[in-house]
C-alpha cells in the first residue's frame, strides 16, 4: 500500500508499507448514483443535477454516505454498521464505506503502478472532464470490472486520516481524528494527482460537490 518515492505527484503521507488483508469484501462496481440516492433518501442533494441520474452522488459528507449505508441495510434486512459514527467493525454483514487499506487495494486490482491504465481511458479528470462530473461506467474499469476508481468524484473511506503504520492487517485506520479520508482524486485535478496511493482527507460533516462515495461489504 503506499507509493514508490519515485511516483510523479507522490505525497509524503504515502509510504509504502505492507498490508495484510485476511477478510473477504465486495464493493459497488460504480459510485452512487444521483438516482440510487433518491431512491433510497427520498431526495437529492447534488450541485451536478443537469448531468444526471446515472451521474455520481455528491454534496454528501462522511455522515450522509454511512447514514445512506445503514438505511440500505435496513431495508435489505441486514445488520447497520453504523451506530452514530462509531464503526461496529469489520464482521458487520450490512453495507459499510471501504476501509483505506480495501479501497487502494480495489483500486489496483493487481497493478502496482500509479494507476491501472492511461489516466484518459480510464478517469474523468481535469484534462478531460469540461469541468463537471459524468455518468458512471463510461471509463474503462480495472481489472476486476470496478469503474470510477479514480477522477469522476473523490470517495469518502471508513477510516479518519492518519500516518501509516509500518505494516498492519485488516486495518480500519485510528480510532479518532478530526478528518476522514477521501480516495480517487476528482474531476478537476491534474493527471499526477488522480492515482491509485494519492490520499487526501476531508471533516465527516463537509459537503462537496467533488466528494461521493461507493458501499462496500464484508464477506460473512
Amino acid at each position: 500500500m503506499g507509493s514508490p518515492a519515485s511516483e510523479k505527484g507522490r505525497y509524503e503521507d504515502e509510504r509504502q508499507h505492507k498490508v495484510t488483508i485476511t477478510r473477504g469484501f465486495w464493493l459497488k462496481p460504480t459510485e452512487v448514483t444521483q438516482g440510487e440516492w433518491t431512491a433510497v433518501m427520498g431526495s437529492n442533494p447534488s450541485n451536478y443535477t443537469a448531468c444526471g441520474s446515472t451521474c455520481p452522488v455528491e454534496q454528501v459528507s462522511w455522515n450522509d454516505a454511512v447514514a445512506y449505508c445503514n438505511k440500505l441495510s435496513e431495508r435489505e434486512n441486514l445488520q447497520q454498521c453504523y451506530v452514530g459514527e462509531r464503526f461496529v467493525g469489520l464482521g458487520c454483514t450490512g453495507y459499510r464505506l471501504p476501509t483505506e487499506a480495501e479501497w487502494e487495494y480495489a483500486a489496483r486490482a493487481g497493478t502496482t503502478g500509479a494507476r491501472h491504465g492511461e489516466v484518459g481511458a480510464v478517469a474523468w479528470y481535469g484534462g478531460n472532464s469540461n469541468s463537471t462530473t459524468h455518468p458512471v461506467g463510461q471509463k474503462q474499469a480495472n481489472a476486476w470490472g470496478l469503474y470510477d476508481m479514480l477522477g469522476n468524484v473523490w470517495e469518502w473511506t471508513n477510516d479518519w486520516k492518519g500516518d501509516y503504520p509500518s505494516s498492519a492487517t485488516d486495518p480500519v485506520g485510528p480510532d479518532s481524528g478530526q478528518n476522514r479520508v477521501i480516495r480517487g482524486g476528482w474531476w478537476d485535478y491534474d493527471a499526477a494527482y488522480v492515482r491509485s496511493g494519492a490520499r487526501d482527507d476531508d471533516e465527516p460533516g463537509d459537503r462537496s460537490g467533488l466528494i461521493g462515495f461507493r458501499p462496500a461489504r464484508s464477506v460473512p
